[in-house]
């Protein structure tokens, strides 16, 4: 009986243990098995002298579906929805140089042309033929430009809450940062982490305090960084936004969005449906930035639907 016992609590006490003396070894625990779950498998590539990781799942003889990560982000920021995607597609999601476990070199060129070419060669070094690609904010404006960049060179184009166009309306983070001397999305310490979390998401989760040093450590090692990449790419998007180029977008496109977006207002939506001829919309209610992560079970079945029809 005492053997039984142990046994029974000894995965609690481990998982305590980890809490409370290890918490940085509980949170790569976690996303071990959310990978698990999806069925992704980390891998990496050489690309043009820089190694590329990235998650990769489902079986190569399925419709392959390339996912890119907004700013800030990662590769498991696809972790959540990859359930329910790996049955049906060949999945891959890399890290974009500069975030991730990717190249963080201050040198490099972040501009979105800049990544959006680096896509092209990542997917070209993998033999990636004409993958469906998609995207959440900042990877969604990779994608776009990567549709209109290289139109014959996907299926079909999916959009979640892209950058790179603007609507009628402006978003909370525009009027935050329009001063240019205030970035909305760069943590200022460990404090700030649930303000940040906030504005992405319509519903934030409780993150325990003492997780957080762990969840949030590249965020704040590479701050001056992130801070630096993103004012780039901030500028780009006001002085030389989409809108006027959206009708050389000539794959299948489908957008999606959620109703209380404070990054990328949801009137960017109506923007991107007039410009690209034959798009195909879907607003989630109760969603924010993410919904790939808020809502991923839904944000499946949205694209899987629009896939089958391309």
């Amino acid at each position: 009986m005492k053997i039984l016992l142990i046994l029974l609590f000894a995965p609690l006490i481990a998982l305590a243990l980890m809490y409370f003396v290890f918490p940085g070894r509980l949170v790569a625990l976690g996303r071990a098995l959310l990978r698990q779950r999806g069925r992704m498998v980390q891998k990496s590539v050489t690309v043009d002298g820089r190694d590329w990781p990235y998650l990769e799942g489902g079986g190569p003889a399925k419709p392959l579906l390339l996912l890119v990560h907004g700013f800030a982000g990662d590769k498991d920021n696809w972790s959540m929805i990859a359930p329910y995607l790996t049955r049906d597609y060949h999945v891959i999601a890399p890290d974009l140089p500069g975030f991730g476990e990717n190249e963080r070199n201050p040198d490099l060129a972040y501009d979105l042309g800049a990544q959006t070419a680096r896509l092209k060669q990542f997917a070209d070094t993998l033999g990636l033929d004409r993958p469906h690609v998609g995207g959440n904010s900042m990877g969604g404006w990779i994608a776009l430009r990567y549709a209109i960049d290289y139109p014959g060179a996907l299926a079909s184009l999916i959009l979640l809450n892209n950058a790179g166009v603007n609507g009628a309306i402006e978003s909370d983070l525009q009027k935050q940062a329009a001063n240019e001397d205030y970035n909305p999305l760069v943590l200022a310490g460990l404090e700030d982490a649930d303000r940040l979390v906030g504005m992405v998401v319509h519903k934030p989760p409780y993150i325990p305090a003492r997780l957080k040093p762990a969840l949030y450590a590249d965020a704040l090692k590479y701050r001056d960084q992130l801070d630096g990449i993103f004012w780039v790419i901030a500028n780009e998007g006001r002085d030389h936004p989409l809108n006027d180029r959206l009708g050389e977008v000539k794959a299948p496109t489908l957008i999606i969005w959620g109703r209380h977006d404070r990054l990328l207002d949801v009137s960017c939506v109506p923007v991107l449906e007039a410009g690209i001829a034959g798009s195909e919309s879907h607003i989630f209610e109760h969603v924010g930035h993410v919904p790939m992560i808020e809502d991923p079970k839904a944000t499946a079945a949205v694209i899987k639907a629009f896939i089958a029809k391309h």
